[in-house]
């Protein structure tokens, strides 16, 4: 069975705890207490403020703080799918280079990061002209 919730919000940092709160009320509320879930829900918890922080900061960088941001939770079966809509402009992650381990750089860890916390990441230009960044792990 299918479970999905929506939540919209503005392009402001400062809603970066209302969206963790968001997650973690869900994750209460859907996943059955007989899974070990608590490694993988504070890994995802971590994914979407890292995935949430980088639409607004990049993504929605010189557009108005009234642009929305929509993210969208879905449990089927053992898998959950974090959904992250930005209305910026698109990038290829295909173009980003991996920091080497022991270096410093300015930027650019967050996409890895990202890759590490979950077992799929995605980031797609949609057909309506928002990117999608799909963030997809098992429970």
């Amino acid at each position: 069975m299918l479970k999905l919730y929506r939540l919209q919000v503005k392009s402001d940092l400062a809603l970066q705890t209302q969206v963790q709160k968001w997650f973690e009320q869900f994750c209460s509320q859907n996943i059955p207490q007989i899974y070990n879930w608590e490694p993988q829900f504070y890994r995802l918890n971590l994914a979407l403020a890292e995935g949430f922080s980088n639409a607004v900061r990049h993504a929605h960088q010189e557009l108005p703080l009234e642009t929305t941001i929509e993210i969208e939770l879905a449990i089927q079966d053992n898998r959950i799918e974090i959904r992250i809509w930005d209305q910026g402009k698109p990038f290829d992650p295909n173009t980003l280079e991996e920091p080497a381990p022991g270096t410093l750089c300015q930027g650019g860890y967050g996409w890895f990061l990202l890759r590490r916390l979950s077992d799929t990441v995605v980031y797609q230009r949609c057909q309506d002209g928002r990117n999608c960044l799909l963030i997809c792990s098992m429970i």
